[in-house]
């Protein structure tokens, strides 16, 4: 075996660059959305062991709606991007085409197995630019195939070297090869499938054994004339070896799944359901299809469920020639390669090896998978076509006829399939173009329609949205999933008549209730949301919170398990003003998934519905020390801890509002409420700041304009307060305390008795009981010399409010005056307590309203 140089590594490099640049601009697309920008596993606040408990989409294995994808080292590199760059694109599209480059070198010194370096180079410059990869290169979450294919190749790698001189057994490379082959599992399952190529690689590669002899060898030893030879043996405690290591993963892997398959529907994959012979035929006729894939990459979709290749439900149909032509020509490479001995024969094995052994766990043959076709599982098995490619022209050019134009031929291959990757790397720049270059392929996929529906339902664009969600409405018309996305859509656009028809339709094609049947193992756990949207729905109208309850109840009694039914009945029970009901439901949530943040703070609100303070900010704590950075449970908190009163309390309310505004920089409460925290503790300049920056953030931010102007007012600067209360005013004209701080500095700081009069009858025109705008009114009165209208007016307001001895003072002062002879010789008007708002500050105000979020 050569070794590779620098030159080849370059040139490699090289290419994959040149493919690959324009990937560094694609979004966060498909899939990605799931793993990467949804997935709470990339998060520090995460912890590291939840990664290998949960699925690469962030699913715990343990819940049946769980893809049973463990991939947790895949998820670790994200992580990693995360911590470097959190949700920036580029810096995972760039591991990702590292991660492409280093797999193509690695292929080149396994290519160098089985070829000559220059077919080895081609082979590995095919690999590096073939179409068929931009989905596992550029699509983000293709990540899985790179990272498994680096393992798997130098697992590979690892145990060519376990074969000794003498042919004695070299245990360190098989021993790496175990660990290796258990890391590419961890990556992605079709890892392990290496184990079967070291064995190919033992018996036919390493042994020299063509079928034949291995016959003869056999029949020889079964009928008594021979022993078993000492090579062979060695051959198979090396292969019991691999066998053994790989059935202890295969018991660890059932474990971690928990003995479950995950549940598909039969729009992920229609054959899966499909009945004999229509499932075996449409299997089969995969095969020829994936090998076009490879040899033609022309037509790429980057989803190709449900209606993309229709069922073969008949032995006449022209496909099932193709499947004819391709097992005949399969059949042929096998013969060739395990009858004869030489070095073609071996090279043209291992390549089918490479072909054939990693897509078996995609084949749909054994066991049904989540999709009919995916480009990116044919990273691998691609890698045993390019072999035999580079093979064949190695063949075609030694004959010097044809050297020339096989020298042209793959120039053109190559040069023709970089461009078709850079090209089709911009279909992955967002959903919309990605969805939109499927559809020019395949028309009859209705999750393409949907998918365009969504990608312009994220930029709001619903009426465009409708039209796509109806399209795939009628090219599937038993699509549930769509239904509910028009019914989404009906929703946005305020049509709720519409889109409670869409719900109801989408609601009438789900499977009906078979007795003794589980009914979870029958449909997608997506798919029961159409009873939570429908409720949703129908809960805005309040006549119809016990209809939306009972649909929640339907959910789960279906299926119980079902997270988001309880967390949305928990909602609509404390709208229906039943918190301990609420509170069961909760409970139970949490039982299903206690390290849910979201479920934790709607407990809380659930005891402050229950007058149950201390046991609220216990749950808004839970939720905290989950997701130190929940918004609504660090402001929430942060206000429970100042209604309290409690002074020791206070330094880490401000902790948490300061935690809020980094999160939430926009949002004028989070400010404000720091700003009557430092009231609170009487720091007037830090208010002031907080106070400011509230109103900077809204303007008309009501609660804000009032504060800043009681706390000038409280610390002497009452003509600084007039210009804020003219502002509130502006906006609330109708705001009774603002009137009555501003009659009271107009008339004690300014003298304008007259200005002062309007803000108290403007307040009486409003409220004519309002005991504190009628007593001030009197005062002005008093000041305008009129005491016999003072004192109607004190008797009046005496009445309105018997208990107030201010009111009965001031009465008998003016009494006093009317009695008197000589006004000047008299106390000193009352006017200074014609407020009475010194030191108030309006905390019913200050508090955002707090209600349970619909997560």
């Amino acid at each position: 075996m050569a070794d590779i140089n620098l030159k080849e590594v370059t040139l490699i490099v090289g290419v994959v660059t040149a493919c690959y640049w324009n990937s560094l601009f694609c979004g966060f697309v498909f899939d990605d959305v799931s793993a990467i920008l949804d997935n709470k596993d990339l998060h520090p606040s995460t912890p590291l062991k939840t990664l290998f408990q949960n699925d690469f989409w962030g699913t715990p294995m343990s819940e049946e709606r769980s893809h049973k994808s463990y991939r947790p080292l895949t998820v670790l590199t994200f992580r990693l991007n995360y911590l470097f760059s959190e949700l920036k694109p580029m810096s995972y599209h760039l591991l990702n085409m590292i991660f492409h480059a280093v797999v193509s070198v690695i292929f080149l010194k396994v290519c160098k197995l089985f070829l000559d370096n220059r077919s080895s180079v081609i082979a590995s410059l095919l690999f590096a630019v073939h179409p068929i990869h931009t989905e596992a290169v550029t699509g983000v979450v293709g990540r899985a195939e790179l990272l498994s294919s680096i393992f798997f190749l130098a697992a590979f790698l690892s145990y060519t070297k376990s074969k000794g001189p003498d042919n004695s057994i070299v245990w360190t490379p098989i021993a790496l090869t175990v660990v290796l082959v258990a890391v590419a599992t961890l990556c992605k399952e079709q890892g392990i499938t290496v184990v079967g190529i070291c064995c190919v690689y033992e018996v036919f590669i390493a042994q020299g054994y063509t079928l034949p002899l291995l016959c003869t060898t056999a029949g020889q030893f079964f009928r008594g004339k021979s022993n078993i030879p000492f090579s062979m043996l060695q051959t198979l405690i090396k292969l019991i070896v691999l066998m053994f290591s790989t059935l202890l993963l295969v018991v660890i892997r059932v474990q971690v799944i928990q003995s479950q398959l995950p549940v598909f529907t039969r729009f992920d994959n229609p054959a899966a359901v499909s009945p004999t012979p229509t499932r075996q035929l449409t299997f089969n006729y995969l095969l020829p299809l994936n090998a076009w894939l490879l040899l033609n990459p022309s037509e790429l979709c980057c989803d190709w469920t449900m209606g993309t290749i229709p069922l073969i439900e008949s032995f006449l149909d022209i496909r099932n020639l193709a499947t004819f032509i391709f097992f005949c020509f399969l059949g042929a490479l096998g013969v060739f390669s395990l009858r004869y001995p030489g070095d073609s024969s071996k090279t043209v094995l291992m390549a089918l090896c490479l072909m054939a052994l990693p897509f078996i766990p995609a084949s749909n043959l054994f066991f049904p998978v989540g999709f009919v076709v995916a480009e990116r599982v044919l990273y691998v098995p691609s890698m045993g076509f390019c072999i035999l490619v580079a093979h064949g022209w190695q063949k075609i050019s030694n004959k010097s006829v044809l050297k020339k134009l096989s020298w042209v031929c793959l120039s053109m291959v190559i040069f023709t399939h970089a461009l078709k990757t850079l090209h089709r790397n911009w279909d992955w720049e967002s959903e919309y173009t990605l969805f939109m270059s499927a559809l020019k392929v395949n028309k009859n996929n209705a999750k393409l329609w949907n998918n365009v529906g969504h990608a312009l339902e994220n930029e709001k664009n619903f009426e465009r949205a409708l039209k796509y969600f109806l399209q795939a409405t009628h090219v599937q018309p038993d699509d549930i999933g769509a239904h509910m996305n028009v019914g989404r859509t009906y929703k946005n656009l305020n049509r709720t008549k519409e889109a409670e028809e869409s719900y109801m339709m989408a609601k009438s094609l789900m499977p009906q209730i078979i007795p003794g049947k589980k009914y979870a193992a029958r449909i997608a756990p997506n798919h029961l949301n159409v009873y939570i949207n429908l409720a949703n729905l129908i809960r805005a109208n309040e006549s119809r919170l016990e209809e939306a309850d009972q649909l929640y109840r339907q959910a789960i009694s279906m299926r119980p398990d079902f997270k988001q039914a309880y967390i949305s009945r928990g909602e609509l029970l404390l709208k229906m003003n039943k918190p301990l009901k609420a509170k069961e439901a909760y409970l139970k949530a949490l039982e299903l998934d206690r390290n849910n943040a979201d479920l934790w703070y709607n407990l809380a609100i659930v005891h402050i519905e229950l007058k149950e303070p201390n046991e609220a900010l216990k749950n808004f704590n839970r939720a905290l020390e989950l997701n130190p950075k929940h918004k609504l449970a660090l402001f929430n908190s942060a206000i429970l801890m100042q209604e309290s009163g409690e002074v020791k309390l206070r330094p880490e309310a401000r902790k948490r509002l300061l935690s809020y505004i980094n999160e939430e920089p926009q949002d004028a409460n989070g400010y404000f409420n720091l700003g009557m925290l430092a009231m609170d503790d009487k720091k007037d300049s830090e208010a002031e700041m907080w106070m400011k920056k509230a109103i900077k953030l809204q303007a008309d931010f009501r609660s804000a304009l009032f504060n800043l102007a009681l706390l000038y007012s409280q610390t002497a600067k009452e003509l600084m307060a007039l210009p804020i209360l003219e502002e509130l005013l502006r906006y609330y004209p109708d705001h009774i305390k603002g009137l009555i701080l501003k009659g009271d500095i107009l008339m004690n700081q300014k003298k304008d008795i007259l200005g002062a009069k309007k803000c108290f009858e403007k307040i009486l025109e409003m409220d004519p009981n309002n005991v504190q705008g009628k007593h001030n009114l009197c005062v002005v009165y008093f000041e305008e010399k009129d005491l016999l209208k003072a004192e109607r007016c004190l008797v009046e307001t005496l009445a309105l409010a018997p208990h107030e001895e201010y009111i009965q003072r001031h009465l008998n002062i003016v009494r006093d005056k009317i009695s008197s002879s000589s006004f000047a010789e008299q106390p000193v008007s009352p006017a200074g307590k014609t407020s009475g708002v010194e030191g108030d500050k309006i905390p019913t105000e200050n508090v955002k309203e707090v209600s349970p979020t619909n997560y």
